[in-house]
């Protein structure tokens, strides 16, 4: 797996962040056309997933820009705290 430079990842995380913005904003409109349950449920399971892989893709850059740059007992400490993120996230 090849890193990705911090750039890379920044301009990725904020196309996928604006793109779930986009689909918040469709759900509100759906709500308010009162539009099916079941197409609006559909819809924020959908962000729920883009919401998901923006974490992944940002523990991921974390993991291994941090991890990279740290040796010993502060690469142990980045380690737990990753776990912790990780255990946090749903």
């Amino acid at each position: 797996m090849s890193q990705a430079r911090p750039l890379d990842s920044k301009d990725e995380l904020l196309k996928r962040l604006r793109r779930v913005e986009g689909q918040v904003r469709g759900v509100h409109r759906m709500i308010e056309e009162d539009r099916d349950c079941k197409e609006v449920v559909q819809q924020l399971s959908a962000i729920r997933s883009a919401v998901h892989q923006t974490s992944l893709l940002l523990m991921r850059s974390y993991a291994s820009q941090c991890l990279h740059q740290s040796e010993g007992q502060e690469r142990a400490d980045l380690v737990e705290e990753l776990i912790d993120m990780l255990a946090k996230a749903p």
